[in-house]
């Protein structure tokens, strides 16, 4: 009887972690195809990123709801939901780069931000999968299935973006299948019951804290800092990317190439990170993925060949994962049972609300200032970031939360 937990949370996490690979390929190909996309029928470039913004806008959006759905009927529902969203989304999308209708592919992409907001949220589902003391290898045994994600999605938007015409309609029809391939994996996992609410005060549990009480916690606030950071110049970046490498005269494959390099690096760590936090400690994990992030950005500046994009978006995304997982553990330690409903959506709804800004602008900023400009305005992101975590660093240790 022993044996048996740790075999059913092993295949649970597995489970979950094959969920992630195949949703996050979908995610990626979206941003490899979206900005490339748009500008075979739309000769205004700056509007190129404004579908991927509307995701992050439709993340924004949908966390709280999909997190309350989660909390009152289970994560099961919740994330079929989010998947059944993902192919109406990833539909939408299709049709209107068919038609060359750009605001439907907008509206495409703000409902693919319901599916994404789910998708995020596997991550505090891989939490209430493992005990107290495994958290940091949860969740980045689940987010090690990006790694999966780094090779099949560019290497789906590879062979898929010249099979149909106009270029990628076939990367959003292969969309769809990855979020019905995820649907149906969702339901063999075994998730653990919700917590039952009363409709008055969303919680069973009368010592349940108000929002803004759980806000205002010092860890709290600095690891929505950290995720806000590490997401919006994740972001920033990658979003900006493809439209920076194709203007300097690089072909669309080497496009495909840096995502692919660059979702590796975000992904491939998760075997490592959890148990580097559980080693050094999760400031000292979160500094050294500030660090890469700058580094990724000194690369960015150095020049702006294929190989000096390569290794910018590779590093960025080793730093990204350092620091996302390192906020994600820290922001876990925050709330209880009861309020991680209320509690994980406030997190994500701040950190998604700054990626759907970063996306924005990562288009505008490109065409007008050029790749030199985006990395230097991440410079000052970082910074918040650093000056952030250091504070917490100093600060006197908390008890955990009972």
């Amino acid at each position: 009887m022993e044996t048996a937990v740790p075999a059913q949370m092993k295949r649970n996490l597995f489970l979950l972690a094959c969920c992630q690979a195949v949703g996050q390929a979908s995610n990626t190909m979206m941003f490899t195809a979206t900005a490339l996309s748009v500008v075979t029928f739309m000769h205004d470039r700056e509007l190129a990123t404004l579908p991927i913004t509307m995701r992050h806008l439709g993340i924004m959006l949908s966390v709280f709801p999909a997190s309350l759905l989660m909390q009152r009927f289970g994560r099961r529902l919740g994330f079929q939901t989010g998947s059944i969203m993902g192919m109406i989304g990833a539909t939408a999308s299709a049709i209107g780069l068919y038609d060359a209708n750009f605001p439907l592919m907008c509206l495409g992409g703000l409902i693919l931000g319901y599916s994404t907001a789910n998708l995020q949220m596997y991550r505090f589902a891989a939490v209430e999968l493992a005990p107290l003391d495994m958290r940091a290898k949860a969740i980045s045994w689940v987010t090690s299935g990006g790694v999966v994600a780094g090779v099949l999605g560019p290497s789906l938007a590879r062979w898929t973006h010249d099979q149909w015409v106009p270029l990628y309609l076939g990367t959003y029809a292969a969309m769809v299948v990855l979020h019905m391939i995820v649907f149906t994996i969702l339901a063999f996992i075994r998730f653990p019951p919700p917590v039952p609410t009363t409709p008055v005060t969303g919680s069973s549990d009368p010592t349940a804290r108000p929002l803004w009480v759980i806000a205002t916690q010092p860890r709290f606030c600095v690891a929505v800092i950290a995720g806000m950071i590490a997401y919006g110049t994740m972001s920033f970046l990658m979003s900006a990317s493809p439209l920076a490498i194709v203007g300097c005269g690089l072909p669309h494959t080497e496009a495909h190439w840096v995502i692919f390099l660059h979702v590796m690096g975000m992904f491939l760590p998760s075997f490592f990170t959890g148990n580097l936090i559980q080693r050094f400690g999760v400031t000292t994990i979160m500094l050294v993925g500030i660090a890469l992030l700058l580094t990724g950005v000194f690369a960015g500046l150095s020049g702006m060949t294929d190989w000096h994009f390569r290794v910018a978006l590779t590093v960025n995304g080793v730093g990204w994962n350092f620091l996302f997982v390192g906020a994600t553990t820290l922001v876990s330690t925050t709330y209880r049972p009861s309020e991680r409903g209320k509690t994980q959506a406030m997190n994500d709804f701040l950190v998604f609300g700054t990626t759907a800004t970063s996306s924005f602008f990562a288009g505008v900023l490109q065409e007008r200032m050029g790749w030199f400009a985006l990395n230097w305005f991440s410079l000052t992101l970082l910074a918040v970031a650093l000056v952030a975590v250091l504070w917490l660093r100093f600060q006197k240790p908390r008890e955990a939360l009972a």
